[in-house]
C-alpha cells in the first residue's frame, strides 16, 4: 500500500508527483521531501517558499520540518532567509541525531555549506503587496488569512510513514514570529506504528492543543483518522468555548499505516490532497465534520 495526502489544493501536484515516487520504489522521506518542494517552487503559491509574503520587515523567512515514523527522528528549519527549498534543508537534518532543529542564521549556514540551492524569496509581485498593505491602515494588526502551510503526509510499501511541513507564516508577522509548522507535536507528528498527523492554520492556536500529537495518540488509541482529527479539534475548540474564546482557522489531516486518511476543520470548507496507489484527487472537509470528494469543477475553484 502506498497513499499520501496534503493540505489544501495546492499541494494536488506535489501530492501526484510524490505518489509517482513511490510508485517508483521511492522511499516516503523523499517522496514526501519532493512533494512539500513541489508547492515550495511555486511562486503562485504566496504562503509557502519562493514567492511567499513578506513579514512586517520586508523579509521573507521560512520554516519547513520532517519526521521520520520509524526512528521519530526529526529535522527542520525556522525563522531562515533565502534557502530555495527548506523542505530539502530538514531533509538533510533528519539524518542527524543531534543538532536537527536550526534558526536563522544557523539554518542559513547549514542549507550553504550543504550545497542547497540559496535564493531570495521574495518576488516583484510579493513586494509590491507588502508595500501595499503597509500603506494601509491597520495593515499590521491584520495578517492575510487565506491557505498556509502545506503539510504532506506518506505511506510507502515497505509500511514507512512520513509527515512533512513548510511556511513562510503569517504575512506581515512580527520578525523573529515562529508558528506551529515547525515545532513536533504541533504542527506534526509521526509514529509509523499508528499514523501521522499534520495541522495548517493559525499556529498560535494549533499549539495550545498540541494538535498534531493528539491526533496520533487517538489513533493510538483505537480513533480512525478522521474521527480522530474531528475529536482532537473539537476537545480543544470546546476547551477555548469555555474560556469566552472562539478557535480560529485550524485544519488537521492524518493517515494511517493501512493508508487510510482523514480531515477535520474549523473552516466552512478546507480542501485537501489525496491518493492510495494512483492519481491524487482533491477532497474537502467541512465545519460539520463531514469530508467528500470534490466535484471537478469544486476542485478546480479551491486554494
Amino acid at each position: 500500500m502506498r497513499a499520501m495526502i496534503g493540505t489544501w489544493r495546492m499541494s494536488l501536484g506535489g501530492v501526484a508527483r510524490g505518489l509517482g515516487l513511490l510508485e517508483a520504489g521511492a522511499d516516503c522521506l523523499d517522496a514526501v521531501t519532493e512533494a512539500v518542494a513541489f508547492v515550495e517552487d511555486d511562486p503562485a503559491f504566496t504562503s509557502v517558499g519562493f514567492g511567499g509574503l513578506p513579514d512586517r520587515e520586508g523579509c521573507v523567512t521560512a520554516d519547513a520540518a520532517l519526521m521520520d515514523g520509524g526512528t521519530l527522528r526529526l529535522g527542520g528549519v525556522m525563522s531562515a532567509q533565502n534557502i530555495r527549498n527548506p523542505i530539502r534543508a530538514a531533509r538533510r537534518l533528519v539524518e542527524r541525531a543531534e543538532n536537527c532543529l536550526l534558526a536563522g542564521e544557523g539554518a542559513q549556514r547549514f542549507a550553504r555549506e550543504a550545497g542547497l540551492e540559496m535564493q531570495d524569496l521574495r518576488t516583484p509581485q510579493a513586494l509590491a503587496r507588502w508595500r501595499e498593505a503597509l500603506a494601509q491602515r491597520d495593515a499590521v494588526r491584520q495578517p492575510y488569512r487565506g491557505h498556509d502551510t502545506v503539510c504532506v503526509l506518506a505511506l510507502d510499501e515497505a509500511g514507512r510513514m512520513a509527515a512533512g511541513t513548510s511556511t513562510s507564516g503569517l504575512f506581515l508577522k512580527e520578525p523573529g514570529r515562529v508558528g506551529d509548522s515547525p515545532l513536533v507535536g504541533s504542527g506534526f507528528y509521526c509514529d509509523a506504528r499508528y499514523g501521522a498527523a499534520a495541522a495548517t492554520g493559525l499556529g498560535e492556536e494549533i499549539m495550545r492543543g498540541c494538535l498534531s500529537y493528539e491526533v496520533v495518540s487517538l489513533m493510538r488509541r483505537g480513533a480512525g483518522p478522521h474521527d480522530a482529527c474531528v475529536r482532537a479539534l473539537r476537545g480543544l475548540q470546546a476547551r477555548l468555548k469555555r474560556q469566552g474564546e472562539t478557535m480560529r482557522d485550524v485544519s488537521l489531516i492524518a493517515l494511517t499505516p493501512a493508508g487510510i486518511f482523514g480531515a477535520a476543520t474549523s473552516l466552512r470548507v478546507f480542501p485537501f490532497a489525496a491518493g492510495k496507489d494512483g492519481a491524487a484527487e482533491v477532497y474537502l472537509a467541512g465545519s460539520d465534520g463531514q469530508t467528500r470528494r470534490a466535484s471537478p469543477g469544486e476542485a478546480d475553484a479551491q486554494p
